[in-house]
C-alpha cells in the first residue's frame, strides 16, 4: 500500500481515531526486524547538528502531543525524525476533555484541538521510556487540571524527579490552551517558581548529569510578555525556549470554525506568527537555544527556521497532513 493511499484512508476516519489507528500500524510496521530496519537505513536524516550537549542527526523532531504515552517514539525516530518530544505528561492519569475533541481543517492546512494533557500519567510512561534503546527523546511536563495554580510548582516538579533518568531534556508546558488557567502560568511571576522547582528536581534526580531544561510558550504572548520570558529564561538559566504552542486565534482561517467550539489552531495558520516569534526571540538572546514549531511543512520552511535562527524544529500538523515520508524529504540532501 502506498503512503499515500494510506494517508488518504486515514482521512477517511475523525481525526483523533485515526491518530490511534496510524500509530497501532506504524508500532505494528516496526516491530517486524528485518522491516524495521530498512526503513531505519532507508529513511535515517542527514546534516547532524549539536545541540544541548546532544548529537541530532538533523534538525527535525516530533512535537509533544503527538506521542503522549511514549508508545511510539521508536517508530518515529524509524520513520526518519531526529529526535521525539513525548509529552504532555501530567502527575496523575486524566482523560482530557470530552470528545470529539481534534478536527482536521484541510482548506487551511491546519488542525484544531482541544485535547486538554489526555494522558496516562507519568509513572506509566517510565517504563516505556526505561526502555529505550536508540535516539533523543525528549518529555514535556503538565499539570494535572485540578491542581490549583497555586500548586502548580509541586506538579512539574514531580513531572521533573520521575522523567530525569531517562529524559534527554525537558520542556515546561505553560502554554496549552486547553488547560483552563494553564497561559496564566506564563506570566514572570507565576512561571518563576515552577522553573525553579523543576529545575531543583532535575537536579536532585539526577546529579551526574545536567539534563536541559526549556520552556514551550504559546504565540499569542504580546512581545512585551515574549521579552519578560526571555528575561526570565537568562535570569534562571534555563536552556532554552519552544515556539510556539497552538493558537487560539482564528484570523486568517478560510474553514467555518465556528461549530466546532474552543480549541488551539495548528499548521499553515500558524506559520508567520511562529516565524515573527522566533526572530523576535533570537534577537534578544542569542545564547538561548531555540525550538521552532508551528507550520513547518516544506524544505524551504526548515531552511528558512534554520536561517531566522532556530536551532531545532519539531513538527506535528506538518507530518499529519504530509505523510509518512514527511521527515525523510525535509531533511534528505
Amino acid at each position: 500500500m502506498s503512503t499515500s493511499l494510506l494517508s488518504r484512508l486515514l482521512f477517511f476516519m475523525p481525526a483523533e481515531r485515526a491518530h490511534h489507528v496510524g500509530s497501532w500500524l506504524l508500532r505494528a510496521l516496526f516491530a517486524l526486524p528485518l522491516i524495521g530496519w530498512a526503513l531505519r537505513t532507508m529513511l535515517r536524516p542527514r546534516g547532524a547538528v549539536r545541540v544541548m550537549g546532544l548529537e541530532f542527526p538533523g534538525p527535525l523532531g516530533v512535537a509533544a502531543g503527538f506521542d503522549k504515552d511514549a508508545r511510539m517514539y521508536d517508530a518515529l525516530l524509524g520513520l526518519g525524525f531526529s529526535f521525539v518530544e513525548v509529552g504532555t505528561l501530567t502527575p496523575r492519569p486524566q482523560p482530557g476533555n470530552p470528545q470529539p475533541r481534534m478536527f482536521r481543517l484541510p482548506a487551511d492546512r491546519a488542525l484544531l484541538n482541544r485535547l486538554g494533557f489526555n494522558n496516562g500519567g507519568v509513572e506509566a510512561a517510565l517504563p516505556r521510556l526505561r526502555r529505550r534503546r536508540r535516539g533523543i527523546v525528549g518529555v514535556n511536563i503538565g499539570k494535572n487540571k485540578d491542581t490549583p495554580d497555586a500548586d502548580a510548582a509541586t506538579d512539574y516538579a514531580a513531572c521533573a524527579r520521575a522523567v530525569a533518568p531517562y529524559a534527554d531534556y525537558v520542556v515546561v508546558n505553560v502554554s496549552s490552551p486547553n488547560t483552563p488557567g494553564l497561559r496564566a502560568l506564563q506570566t514572570t511571576e507565576a512561571l518563576r517558581p515552577i522553573l525553579i522547582a523543576t529545575r531543583a528536581a532535575l537536579d536532585s534526580t539526577a546529579p551526574a548529569r545536567a539534563v536541559p531544561l526549556l520552556c514551550k510558550i504559546a504565540p499569542d504572548l504580546s512581545n512585551d510578555e515574549l521579552d519578560a520570558i526571555v528575561e526570565l529564561a537568562l535570569e534562571l538559566g534555563l536552556t532554552g525556549l519552544v515556539a510556539t504552542n497552538t493558537t487560539i486565534s482564528r484570523e486568517g482561517l478560510s474553514s467555518d470554525v465556528s461549530a466546532l467550539g474552543a480549541g488551539g489552531v495548528s499548521g499553515a495558520p500558524l506559520k508567520s506568527r511562529a516565524l515573527d516569534v522566533l526572530k523576535r526571540l533570537r534577537a534578544r538572546a542569542p545564547g538561548l537555544v531555540l525550538v521552532s514549531v508551528g507550520g513547518i511543512e516544506s524544505r524551504d520552511d526548515v531552511r528558512e527556521r534554520l536561517q531566522a535562527g532556530a536551532d531545532l524544529l519539531e513538527a506535528y500538523t506538518g507530518f499529519v497532513y504530509g505523510g509518512p515520508l514527511y521527515a525523510w524529504t525535509l531533511q534528505r540532501r
